[in-house]
């Protein structure tokens, strides 16, 4: 019997989905379900079991011969466990363990979901044929991943590359995580329509108080709009630069929500990325949108997983 399939699980704090992916991408079999966040963990858990067994169903699934799992983190891939800050339910949680069980003793790989995203940008994306690269997700929240000499770089933990927890202002806002001034504090969506909203900034009549409508203020001219995209742009600019600086990556690939405000985003961030970006050897690095849209979660779960079977892999 063939086993050339992957069964990915991509999950967040909203919903988690499912695929079985073959070695060149494509998927063949889906599954969701919604992520119930709020209760507690054996209930998300079993989620989880339900998007399994509906690839169970399928009568290609005696041809996955591994899972890949692209988690929202923190993730432990070295303990096998989870601690997704929007799923209170889950500290600690053993989720290599239970869907190992769950699958029959499949092999398990575990990265968290920037990684996943890198993943699949590096193998089918914006970042083919990039030896060196960060690929970001810009959305609620921001992560990330890296891509060096070639290959994915997760990390013992398969945290590397969390971008978004890198300090940018040294005075900044206290952030979630306990540090100040972190690139996810003032570049998220969320903080780009607190921002605008903290210095004047109001929603329309449709009461659209989102970094979307922000982002369609700003195209308008408002200038609290273009205010705060171009803070967020200028943070990000300042942790991409001080990445490429450590590890001389040559691309940066920006995907999620925020990323969809287009040259809103990219056109100060582009500039900011001059006055950060000034050591010789990084000042031609690209900035580009990433390619893979709503799926990258789970091709680069399955990508992640591919590599831990095979040399060949495509990351």
């Amino acid at each position: 019997m063939h086993t050339d399939l992957v069964a990915a699980l991509d999950i967040g704090g909203t919903k988690i989905a499912g695929a079985l992916v073959d070695g060149r991408g494509r998927i063949h079999a889906r599954a969701q379900r919604p992520t119930p966040a709020r209760q507690e963990g054996d209930t998300v858990m079993r989620a989880v079991e339900e998007v399994l067994g509906d690839l169970a169903g399928s009568p290609l699934w005696g041809r996955a011969a591994s899972v890949g799992i692209g988690s929202a983190g923190p993730v432990d891939a070295s303990a096998g466990t989870v601690s997704p800050v929007n799923v209170p339910g889950w500290r600690g949680f053993p989720l290599v363990e239970r869907v190992r069980a769950a699958t029959g003793g499949l092999p398990v790989e575990l990265i968290g979901d920037g990684v996943a995203i890198t993943a699949a940008e590096h193998w089918q994306g914006a970042a083919r044929g990039h030896a060196n690269a960060l690929c970001m997700v810009v959305s609620t929240g921001v992560g990330g991943g890296l891509v060096l000499n070639g290959r994915l770089h997760p990390g013992p933990t398969g945290n590397a590359g969390h971008i978004g927890h890198i300090s940018v202002d040294l005075d900044g806002d206290p952030c979630p995580c306990g540090a100040r001034g972190c690139v996810e504090r003032i570049a998220s969506g969320p903080n780009i329509a607190r921002r605008a909203r903290e210095q004047g900034w109001r929603p329309g009549p449709d009461e659209d108080a989102s970094a979307a409508a922000v982002a369609a203020a700003a195209r308008a001219g408002d200038p609290v709009a273009v205010a705060s995209f171009e803070r967020a742009a200028q943070a990000l600019a300042a942790g991409i630069a001080a990445t490429a600086t450590l590890v001389e990556i040559d691309i940066a690939v920006i995907g999620g929500g925020v990323a969809k405000s287009g040259d809103v985003l990219f056109t100060p961030l582009r500039k900011a990325l001059t006055d950060y970006a000034t050591l010789s050897f990084v000042r031609h690095l690209e900035i580009t949108p990433a390619q893979m849209g709503t799926d990258a979660g789970l091709v680069g779960a399955a990508a992640a997983a591919l590599a831990r079977r095979t040399d060949t892999a495509p990351v």
